[in-house]
């Protein structure tokens, strides 16, 4: 059980997922299926995510009051997350999207944030024991902001996952103590192609100012994890076959959201989170339901051992 509670602000999406032969270019129409109906927002993914792992999780959000809304709200109840904080829009629809994933298991996606984007930060309440509050790019900034702003003052860590990349204020960048990108947002920030990973180690390493540590996902090349002052250190992917990459790098965040809570080391709990996602996109939508922990350890232990 973790020693600190997790407090995630986002987005929940009823999410319809279409398997297809590849993503439609402009003016194609893809012949696919089948279709699958999956609970999601990047917020209550990783809120679901941190759950599984062992975390004590809360959610803040915000749902209509329709059909969508109560699957959402009973998805997370049934990930063991705390929902007592999600509010209900009584004219807003809740947060939808449309995701596409092709023969390669690469999926894109449009958003429709309904309620989301309403969410009211006024009477939120910030739990004494909140360890660490999960931010992303799926709510308004001011939101971000107001929430990071209290949990730093109280003493809780700020982790944003910047996704979907968006200009971000100075101001909240200040409050974050981990900073997590996948490689298109990255790119946007440091204007070097990931591609090159050498280049972005050293671009890390170079690194001054923002949150003190930072994480850019690379997908199947791995990861690189930097903490200023210090070089910026790389961390090979686990080899697995991929089934489907939607919502691994949401349930990397809360995972290693619950590997930090859980008292473990920055680096461990990266390597954690980095074996729980490899083995969330070798998986089917079926098998997300449980991490396997016996196997996640065995990965992390062959990884120490060679």
């Amino acid at each position: 059980m973790a020693d600190g509670s997790i407090l995630v602000a986002g987005s929940l999406h009823y999410d319809f997922v279409f398997d297809a032969p590849h993503l439609p270019a402009i003016d194609e129409t893809v012949m696919g299926g089948p279709v699958r109906f999956v609970c999601g927002g990047k917020g209550g993914n990783q809120a679901a995510a941190a759950a599984l792992h062992g975390a004590r999780a809360a959610m803040v959000a915000r749902i209509g009051d329709d059909w969508f809304g109560r699957q959402l709200l009973q998805d997370l109840i049934d990930a063991g997350v705390d929902t007592s904080q999600v509010q209900k829009d009584d004219t807003a629809a809740s947060g939808m999207s449309v995701a596409i994933v092709d023969r390669q298991a690469d999926y894109g996606a449009v958003v429709a944030s309904g309620a989301n984007q309403t969410l009211d930060p006024d009477g939120i309440d910030l739990p004494e024991d909140t360890a660490f509050l999960l931010l992303q790019n799926e709510i308004p900034e001011a939101v971000n902001l107001t929430l990071a702003t209290r949990a730093r003052a109280a003493g809780a860590i700020v982790v944003l996952n910047a996704a979907p990349m968006r200009p971000m204020d100075s101001a909240l960048l200040t409050t974050v103590g981990v900073l997590v990108v996948n490689r298109v947002e990255a790119e946007a920030l440091f204007g070097v192609d990931t591609a090159n990973r050498v280049k972005l180690t050293e671009c890390l390493s170079e690194r001054g100012g923002g949150p003190e540590r930072f994480i850019a996902t690379l997908g199947a090349d791995g990861l690189v994890s930097h903490r200023i002052g210090q070089a910026a250190c790389y961390h090979q992917a686990f080899d697995v076959e991929a089934r489907s990459t939607h919502g691994a790098g949401d349930h990397f965040v809360g995972a290693l959201a619950a590997g930090l809570a859980a008292g473990r080391e920055f680096d461990a709990a990266v390597d954690y989170a980095q074996a729980a996602a490899a083995l969330f996109v070798a998986n089917s939508s079926a098998g997300r339901s449980k991490p396997d922990f016996d196997r996640i350890e065995a990965m992390l232990a062959k990884r120490r051992s060679g």
